[in-house]
């Protein structure tokens, strides 16, 4: 009876324990997970915090590229023969992108340079093509990605006539082609002389068309066009 009796404290001693040992348990779970939260957040906030600066910095970069482009057409008192060392042979076209010039290589160490519109972020290329074909006042055909992105230029989907203000080809094209063929890309002239100097185009290059007029006179088929 005494046994029974004693066991029978005991059980209610370890069950008050454990009732009161519970609560530690609890509160020492619930820490751990706030830990876990509290890593996690701080993990995130990092990654924002890096996010925010990486487009605080391309944005301080194009801001800076605007800058520079904008003060070079200021600057740009039209075509000018400039220094120029190459291993191309003279009538050889090098347009440097970043620069939003073109360079006609000249002997003996020179070149003509003539500010252009490159394309825009996200259609800029950059290879070696030739001349395929040039045209005088070229109609202007958009193709079926334009006419996607700018449902507006449908309208001339079989071709806006060539010699009318309207036409972005402007004056005169040259028609850049590589080993599989006509590239899409060109090199003319222009309707928005004022976008000259910028990165404005869908990857052709435009010319003021006083000058692609020149350079289309000084070029035949098949000059090689390196594009950087």
């Amino acid at each position: 009876m005494k046994r029974r009796a004693f066991l029978s404290i005991l059980g209610l001693v370890a069950a008050n324990l454990s009732l009161a040992s519970s609560p530690a348990l609890a509160f020492a779970s619930n820490a751990e997970d706030d830990s876990r939260d509290s890593a996690r957040r701080r993990r995130e906030e990092r990654r924002k915090r890096a996010e925010r600066q990486e487009r605080k910095q391309r944005k301080a970069e194009k801001k800076q590229e605007r800058k520079a482009a904008a003060r070079k057409k200021l600057n740009y008192k039209g075509r000018e023969i400039v220094a120029f060392e190459s291993a191309e042979k003279p009538g050889t076209i090098i347009v440097r992108t970043k620069e939003r010039a073109l360079y006609q290589v000249m002997p003996e160490g020179k070149a003509k340079r003539y500010l252009v519109a490159v394309g825009k972020e996200g259609f800029a290329w950059s290879g070696v093509a030739r001349i395929g074909m040039k045209r005088k006042n070229p109609t202007w055909t958009p193709p079926a990605e334009m006419i996607k992105r700018t449902p507006k230029s449908a309208k001339w989907k079989n071709g806006m006539p060539g010699g009318i203000p309207e036409n972005p080809l402007g004056a005169r094209a040259l028609y850049l082609f590589d080993k599989g063929g006509d590239t899409m890309y060109r090199i003319h002239g222009t309707n928005a002389p004022s976008s000259i100097g910028t990165a404005a185009s869908s990857g052709c290059i435009r010319m003021l068309n006083k000058e692609v007029t020149e350079l289309f006179d000084n070029t035949p088929v098949g000059t090689k066009v390196i594009v950087q």
